[in-house]
């Protein structure tokens, strides 16, 4: 039992660590019956069959892609297999066939979790957020650029904006040398389409090209509102604190149960961000058993709750919060819809 005082802080942080042990025998579990579960999908949408139930069977593919992609994203922070060779062979192949290279992938979530709820300096593995001020000095050029990138149709087609170009082509443009790996990710992405269509492009439509499109929306979106959500709190760099970017900065998406199953319990941000070396199946646990972490500010996969975050756009350092774009800003200066 702990003191009714509420636990902030360090202490916050150090009564999650009971939870930040990996059961291996679990974590072979959730990423075997995933590879079942996704081999069953694909299985539908590529067998001859009626054209609904193989469009079904492509966007299962999809959804179980996001789980999967999570749980690589764990495999990514150290928090499962560690050390663990036939793991680290199957989760690299999967990054790489994912247009998710290890190489950039580390660097820019790491950065991202070193820098989340920075007033100055969170663009990098994030969506760039800009303060009015900054925004109204901005050149035209600057401005429909940072209107286009968070844009909900950048987010929707966040298979070419986001992973394609934004993790593989610009990462391997910028630092060849470094990231390697992205050029890799291209050819064996291309090379798997080709060798797809040249079966069918039914099988290239339904067993690739939809899957991913699927899976990068729902997983891009899911990035987008768990840091850009009302009631989201910045703070300039000398003032912020790991703790208060978990907490304040880091939502909870409510779920269904099945959708928590497809998003590999990611809804659950919060709590990941205030320590990242909770496995994703511990993450419920986690929330069941600290008080501190029941009350977070919340967002879903509603309609409302999807435009309430899409219509947040630039932070006002007056008002402490993020708003959208001013009246005529959007059309007289970007051209870009707001969304």
């Amino acid at each position: 039992m702990h003191s009714s005082t509420p636990r902030e802080g360090a202490e916050l942080a150090r009564a999650t660590k009971p939870y930040a042990v990996e059961t291996r025998w679990l974590s072979w579990w959730h990423l075997g019956s995933t590879l079942l579960v996704l081999a069953g999908s694909l299985t539908l949408a590529c067998h001859d069959g009626p054209l609904w139930l193989r469009i079904t069977g492509s966007i299962l593919t999809g959804l179980v892609l996001v789980r999967l992609f999570v749980i690589y994203h764990d495999h990514q922070h150290g928090t499962i297999f560690q050390e663990s060779l036939p793991a680290s062979c199957i989760m690299t192949l999967f990054g790489l066939l994912s247009l998710n290279p290890p190489g950039i992938w580390r660097r820019s979530h790491n950065h991202h979790h070193g820098n989340n709820a920075k007033l100055y300096g969170n663009q990098i593995g994030s969506f760039p957020i800009m303060t009015t001020q900054r925004y109204e000095s901005a050149s035209k050029g600057e401005r429909l650029a940072y209107s286009a990138s968070r844009h909900p149709l950048t987010i929707a087609m966040g298979y070419l904006t986001v992973f394609f170009y934004g993790m593989c082509v610009r990462s391997f443009i910028v630092n060849p040398s470094k990231h390697f790996d992205s050029a890799i990710a291209i050819v064996l992405h291309v090379a798997l389409a080709i060798s797809l269509a040249s079966i069918g492009l039914d099988i290239l439509t339904l067993g690739l090209v939809l899957p991913v499109l699927v899976g990068s929306a729902v997983g891009s979106y899911l990035f987008y509102a768990q840091h850009n959500y009302p009631g989201v709190q910045l703070r300039a760099r000398t003032d912020w604190n790991f703790v208060f970017a978990a907490l304040n900065s880091s939502s909870y998406m409510t779920m269904t149960p099945l959708m928590h199953w497809f998003s590999g319990n990611i809804g659950y941000h919060h709590i990941h961000h205030l320590n990242p070396r909770i496995p994703f199946y511990r993450l419920p646990e986690a929330m069941a058993g600290i008080p501190e972490l029941q009350s977070p500010v919340t967002t879903s996969l509603g309609f409302r709750d999807i435009r309430d975050c899409f219509r947040l756009k630039l932070w006002d350092t007056t008002k402490s919060e993020m708003v959208p774009f001013g009246r005529g800003t959007t059309a007289a200066h970007t051209g870009v819809g707001g969304g």
